[in-house]
């Protein structure tokens, strides 16, 4: 549990209630801001780059990285994966039914080469111009969905998460996900739902203490309802991006995602870096007891070491 300094409990407005008792009277309400704010701003994405993400809430970049970088990159990736002082730690996660890691997290500040790959121009380049601010990273991890036995996880909007159980504000942040292994149709690639960065679905169920325990393995609370999820995909359909190691997916905090379990004997990995806006840091959680552990939760200028 992470409690808060006097000075960071002033009452902050709630633009986003949820984690309801009851249902509220819609199934979503409007994104309430832009979704791109930093049109002007230098950084490596294009207009026509920019327009795509501004309308579906995430753009794929094939082959933004490749040859010896993407090898070093892989390399690293396996190395974190393999430290033996990682295993059964709290920033490490396994799967539901097994002791396969199936996130790593705080790995920015594990591993100096994804530090400095998190200062990128390609990634923090592209997340400045759509939050709008120079950012800095709220969350960083990696993904592993070994094969055959990597599980899927459930529709979900990150923002919603973030929002009721670390308290951040408002929808000022994007996650950059640099895809390490090939991902294709059949090991379980993300999906997201085009368009549904603009709805904010709220959640029904109060959140349990220490829910992330339970959440980061399986997520059952702020999971959206089957109505909403159906006339949302019914709207919008649902798209893959897939291709070969190297790409990059940026997605917006706000669009709905989930995976398929991995059935193919091909492992998926991904590395995550979450960019947010210094002026939307998070405070008091909106929707939860306490925020969740720092390393889940960067403030700007955040020194992190495992404990």
């Amino acid at each position: 549990m992470t409690d808060l300094p006097s000075a960071q409990r002033a009452p902050v407005q709630d633009f986003y209630p949820t984690r309801l008792r009851s249902a509220p009277d819609a199934l979503w309400q409007p994104r309430k801001e832009a979704v791109v704010k930093g049109r002007e701003l230098n950084g490596p994405l294009t207009r026509a780059q920019l327009d795509e993400f501004e309308r579906k809430g995430f753009l794929f970049i094939p082959n933004l990285i490749r040859g010896e970088e993407l090898k070093e990159l892989r390399q690293e990736m396996k190395a974190l994966m393999e430290h033996d002082n990682f295993r059964e730690r709290d920033f490490s996660v396994t799967e539901p039914e097994s002791q396969e890691i199936r996130s790593l997290f705080a790995v920015h500040f594990l591993s100096r080469r994804l530090g400095e790959l998190a200062k990128d121009e390609r990634f923090a380049g592209a997340a400045r111009q759509i939050i709008g601010a120079e950012p800095y990273v709220h969350q960083s991890r990696i993904n592993y969905k070994p094969g055959f036995a990597g599980k899927g996880f459930n529709w979900h909007s990150d923002f919603e998460t973030w929002h009721a159980e670390d308290g951040m504000p408002r929808m000022h942040a994007v996650s950059a996900s640099l895809i390490l292994t090939d991902n294709h149709e059949f090991n379980g690639p993300l999906m997201l739902i085009p368009g549904s960065h603009e709805k904010f679905v709220p959640c029904l169920g109060e959140t349990p203490a220490n829910n992330h325990k339970r959440s980061l393995k399986a997520q059952q609370v702020g999971v959206p309802g089957p109505q909403a999820l159906t006339e949302l995909v019914n709207e919008y359909g649902i798209e893959a991006p897939k291709g070969k190691a190297g790409g990059l997916l940026l997605f917006d905090c706000n669009v709905l995602h989930a995976s398929n379990a991995n059935l193919s004997p091909d492992p998926r990995s991904n590395v995550f870096f979450v960019y947010n806006r210094p002026d939307n840091r998070c405070q008091t959680p909106f929707a939860a007891p306490h925020r969740r552990p720092g390393f889940l939760v960067h403030p700007p200028g955040a020194q992190w070491t495992p404990k």
